[in-house]
């Protein structure tokens, strides 16, 4: 039970930071509905477990211990520059739809690669579960394959669970929405990519250059 306890208190802790994923997360939800949302928040959730395993099998050192960390920070940017353009850019300008009426998409699984791809090409967040990969070993003492599955299963299904949260709250607001706002709810996700997107690109520089 502590180490369930653990892992649940260290994934509540992480949802409260704000980030692109979080934006992308509340603006699908709104936009598309609270089943898109999910599907967002279970992309990022697979991009988490894949980091997770990559950390503990040691395989993060020769990807921070080589310059492949500056072109994920390259590669990563450009991904989330193009999205936050797409958002600024073409969704802000769409005509107005009738956001509280039924949705018809068949294309469910692009939802999931957004999610994955807007979380996993953040080279951030690869050495975030670096740290806590070593957090859970070091000063947890979690050492056994055990323990640490029991950790970050805990640990996963709370963030996962709140970001589930996030995109049924998110989704209550689409009754109340005008073409306007969301016209609005595009431009701010799209500034917010770019910025997240142009600092990766700003640091992958600096590291290179420096």
């Amino acid at each position: 039970m502590e180490i369930v306890f653990n892992g649940i208190q260290l994934g509540i802790v992480l949802t409260f930071l704000v980030g692109p994923v979080f934006f992308t997360i509340i603006q699908t939800s709104i936009e598309r509905g609270f089943w898109k949302g999910v599907l967002v928040a279970f992309g990022v959730s697979l991009s988490d477990i894949l980091y997770v395993v990559i950390s503990y099998l040691g395989l993060a050192q020769v990807m921070v211990n080589s310059n492949l960390k500056i072109y994920m920070a390259y590669v990563g940017g450009a991904i989330l520059i193009g999205f936050g353009m797409y958002h600024l850019v073409v969704k802000s300008r769409k005509r107005s739809e009738e956001v509280s009426g039924p949705i018809v998409e068949k294309k469910f699984y692009r939802y999931m690669i957004k999610g994955f791809i807007i979380n996993g090409m953040t080279p951030m967040v690869l050495f975030f579960w670096i740290g806590t990969v070593s957090l859970a070993t070091i000063n947890f003492g979690y050492s056994g394959p055990g323990d640490f599955s029991l950790f970050f299963s805990a640990m996963l299904g709370t963030i996962l669970s709140t970001d589930i949260l996030k995109a049924y709250l998110a989704g209550k607001l689409r009754l109340l929405l005008t073409h306007r706002s969301l016209m609005i709810m595009n431009i701010i996700l799209g500034i917010v990519l770019i910025v997240f997107g142009g600092r990766l690109i700003y640091v992958a520089k600096t590291i290179s250059f420096g």
